[in-house]
């Protein structure tokens, strides 16, 4: 699941959603014309999106994008572990993954720890909530 600023971003990655298809992608306003197939556009909100992602997913994880998405479903409890890539490249600038995060504190459990050549990737679960 993504949200519409990411997929304008990235121009909809040409049709072809680097983790394949099905994408959920929560907007205002859904293209008028987009003819690649496997893309949602869900118009009413993050929580809708989720529940038509998990339905298609069944017994599959549902990944939520960073940002102001994977806020708002941390938000309404839909969130369950969090998966980190550390790439050591410092670049100055960015959005913060948790600035409006207001259900604090969140207690995550050790990480899973995967190193790979450039990039750390930490899986880490929500162990409770506030």
């Amino acid at each position: 699941m993504v949200g519409r600023k990411l997929f304008d971003l990235t121009q909809g990655w040409g049709g072809t959603h680097p983790f394949g298809v099905p994408v959920f992608v929560v907007t205002h306003t859904a293209p008028d014309a987009w003819p690649h197939q496997g893309f949602t556009f869900v118009t009413d909100g993050v929580e809708s999106a989720v529940r038509q992602a998990a339905e298609m997913a069944g017994d599959k994880a549902v990944g939520v994008a960073a940002g102001d998405m994977a806020r708002q479903a941390l938000a309404a409890g839909l969130i369950d572990e969090f998966w980190v890539d550390l790439v050591p490249v410092l670049l100055g600038g960015g959005t913060p993954f948790f600035n409006a995060v207001t259900d604090v504190p969140l207690v995550l459990d050790d990480p899973d720890v995967v190193q790979g050549r450039g990039v750390t990737h930490l899986v880490y679960r929500l162990h409770s909530r506030a």
